[in-house]
């Protein structure tokens, strides 16, 4: 009965009503990446990916060009839950779907970026298709959801796994439209710590994360959304704490949460043990004849 609740739940959170039988066509396809990938053992962690996409969103709001896209817009201050289910839907048709489905959803971003242009708060220019910015949204993502899924799945994964995690990822990302994209973990927090000079906590920033403090969702959500905000807050790094003027986490506050998620993910990995991930297996595994 649990796990039948918190399936439904969780494919509503993400756009679906039913079992996502679209990741079981064609058989045999094995979409960008393949079972055997990085990229498609970290994804499948739900919990660790609601966490490390809130954090990314966190960081993502402290670089005010890259932020002005998305403010200037987006609906994300009225529908900030539609942004997030579309979000995780580009992440799981790119990670497990097949070649087809994948390259349709990069397409669709590809040409929403194209029309994403303007000033920022500042009357510096941009536009969502710049490599500098979608260099930004890729590094914030990427460290953020390995590091959620070390904290929460696999505290031992090794460094050789780790980077190759990053390759997958920036070849992703390269297929957006970014360019010269780390791919190690030395070179994604190298290049993390290059870009500070350029980052804010402006009032656009506080409006981001008052949002995300309060994600705008049905009452038997919010329980939900607010441990995952939680967690994503004590995960940031110092620096960013640092120019949110946020207090460092105590042991016992950190403790505390991570205690609450792992306990959470117990049931929500049970759910979605016949998630995408497993649909996508089985369709790799269905060679035709």
């Amino acid at each position: 009965m649990l796990e039948a609740a918190l399936r439904s739940l969780i494919r509503r959170s993400v756009g679906h009503r039913g079992p996502p039988v679209a990741f079981l066509e064609p058989p045999g396809d094995p979409g960008l990446f393949g079972p055997d990938s990085a990229i498609w053992e970290i994804h499948a962690d739900f919990v660790s990916m609601m966490v490390g996409g809130m954090r990314a969103l966190m960081l993502q709001a402290l670089h005010p060009r890259a932020l002005a896209g998305v403010w200037d817009h987006s609906d994300f201050r009225k529908d900030l839950s539609g942004r997030l289910s579309r979000t995780a839907y580009f992440i799981a048709a790119t990670t497990y779907g097949s070649q087809s489905m994948a390259e349709a959803a990069i397409r669709r971003v590809r040409a929403i970026h194209a029309e994403v242009q303007g000033i920022d708060e500042a009357g510096r220019p941009y536009r969502a298709d710049e490599p500098e910015l979608l260099e930004w949204v890729h590094l914030t993502e990427s460290w953020s959801f390995l590091s959620s899924y070390q904290r929460f799945a696999r505290p031992d994964l090794p460094q050789e796994i780790q980077d190759q995690y990053f390759a997958e990822m920036a070849s992703l990302s390269q297929r957006l439209g970014a360019t010269a994209l780390p791919d190690t973990r030395a070179g994604v927090e190298q290049r993390m710590s290059d870009l500070l000079p350029q980052l804010a906590y402006s009032a656009r920033a506080r409006t981001v994360m008052g949002l995300l403090h309060d994600v705008p969702v049905e009452p038997e959500k919010k329980p939900l959304m607010r441990l995952l905000h939680a967690a994503a807050e004590v995960e940031l790094p110092e620096w960013a704490r640092d120019l949110m003027g946020l207090p460092a986490p105590g042991f016992l506050r950190r403790e505390a949460i991570t205690s609450s998620v792992s306990l959470l993910a117990i049931p929500i990995r049970a759910a979605l043990n016949d998630g995408v991930a497993a649909h996508a297996r089985r369709r790799v595994a269905n060679r035709p004849a």
